[in-house]
């Protein structure tokens, strides 16, 4: 994605004389000069003039640049953002799908198509439905984990389908998944201790199981207290890295005090 910052102040510093043309002029010029104006004084219009369009021509071809320099890959994952943006999930998880076989050494389309199924699969009642989305999410989270076996980012999409299982049916999955959600929160920490995700995700999984078994939830809001401060000063790896949660991290943290 192209970004343009321009911070422009002067062409000229204010020490700078410009007066001291370099640009010579022979006698006849004067004669075609207005009165009031000097050669001097035009041979500064005429410097100022031509670095304006040294300028614009400069601009223009460093946005050629930018724009051919755009990977396939940049174009399909602003794309596929852009759908899911505007409300089209199902456009957006397509082209996602078929960006995963044109980019193979790629993890973020696997990702972003196991976050999809999994965020459907949060209100679905049909398990029909159900195991159709997160047997397809969890496909793409093991060719992610492929790509990228000790990521921490997929190893938080991992626990969240295991979650969406739990959520479902606790009394089914529950003894299922349990334990491995919470040994997947673990290696996630271990891993990126200073990820946001990782820490608001394992104190969200760890407050409710405190709330299950009616046990004090009030520790675990120093950890989305240490989230809220992550996200604060997080910088995604690029634009199309997982960069969520810190809405729902402050929700919660507002809810503990």
């Amino acid at each position: 994605m192209f970004h343009a910052v321009f911070v422009f102040n002067r062409f000229y510093k204010e020490s700078e004389n410009p007066n001291s043309s370099s640009i010579k002029t022979n006698s006849w010029v004067s004669w075609f000069l207005p009165n009031g104006i000097s050669v001097r004084y035009l041979s500064y219009q005429i410097k100022t003039t031509n670095l304006m369009k040294s300028f614009i021509i400069t601009f223009i071809l460093l946005l050629g640049f930018a724009a051919q320099g755009q990977t396939n890959f940049e174009k399909g994952m602003e794309k596929a953002f852009s759908l899911w943006q505007s409300g089209n999930m199902n456009g957006a998880e397509q082209l996602f799908e078929r960006m995963v076989d044109a980019e193979p050494n790629q993890w973020l389309p696997s990702y972003y198509i196991a976050q999809i199924n999994s965020l459907k699969s949060w209100e679905e009642k049909d398990i029909n439905v159900l195991t159709m989305q997160l047997n397809k999410a969890q496909k793409h989270i093991d060719k992610a984990k492929a790509i990228e076996p000790n990521n921490a980012e997929i190893l938080v999409m991992q626990a969240h389908v295991y979650t969406n299982w739990v959520a479902f049916d606790g009394a089914t999955y529950g003894m299922k998944y349990s334990n491995l959600i919470i040994e997947l929160y673990k290696q996630a920490y271990k891993l990126d201790p200073e990820n946001p995700r990782v820490v608001y995700n394992k104190a969200e999984w760890d407050m409710g199981t405190a709330k299950f078994f009616g046990n004090d939830t009030k520790p675990y809001c120093q950890d989305f207290a240490k989230a809220v401060d992550l996200f604060a000063t997080f910088k995604p790896v690029s634009d199309f890295h997982p960069n969520w949660g810190k809405e729902r991290a402050e929700q919660v943290l507002a809810d503990c005090k």
